[in-house]
């Protein structure tokens, strides 16, 4: 069990749950040190004892326009500073609609296996079908196992 808290809470919630329970931030920057204010760095995360970190979120990748590189580039940070990820992946509603649920998700991971490299055992790839996220749809079973049997060939198929 892993939670994502904002980054004002993460010693706090970091002191008060059972080590066994994993806390995570909500983002990290893509590089450890500079002039990037708002920002939380891995090394920042780290110092207040949390080893987790949620990346590429739907609301970051659309809110904030956070592109498929730039996620990749958190992702390598945060694994070169000794992070676990939590790697979102998604769709839209619109792009679902669209039959580009494949290309869209595809694209996604692509991005981010030269960032994992040889790390994939601190990486949890969290398929999140954003257009069943406030629009009234369900995700049924069929169709998250098809999107994630579709991600697992992929990543067979790239990391053999």
């Amino acid at each position: 069990v892993v939670i994502g808290v904002p980054a004002i809470y993460l010693a706090h919630v970091r002191a008060t749950v059972p080590k066994t329970i994993g806390v995570a931030a909500q983002n990290c920057w893509k590089v450890e040190k500079g002039a990037f204010t708002g920002e939380i760095s891995a090394p920042m995360i780290k110092d207040v004892g949390v080893d987790w970190v949620i990346l590429g979120h739907s609301e970051r990748r659309t809110i904030f326009g956070e592109s498929d590189q730039l996620v990749a580039d958190k992702v390598a940070n945060a694994l070169q500073h000794g992070l676990k990820v939590i790697a979102c992946i998604g769709e839209t509603l619109e792009e679902r609609e669209s039959g580009k649920t494949e290309e869209v998700v595809f694209r996604q991971t692509k991005a981010l296996i030269p960032a994992i490299g040889d790390n994939w055992k601190n990486v949890v790839l969290a398929y999140e079908p954003v257009w069943a996220i406030g629009t009234g749809k369900t995700a049924s079973p069929q169709q998250v196992y098809f999107t994630l049997f579709s991600i697992y060939a992929l990543l067979h198929y790239s990391l053999v």
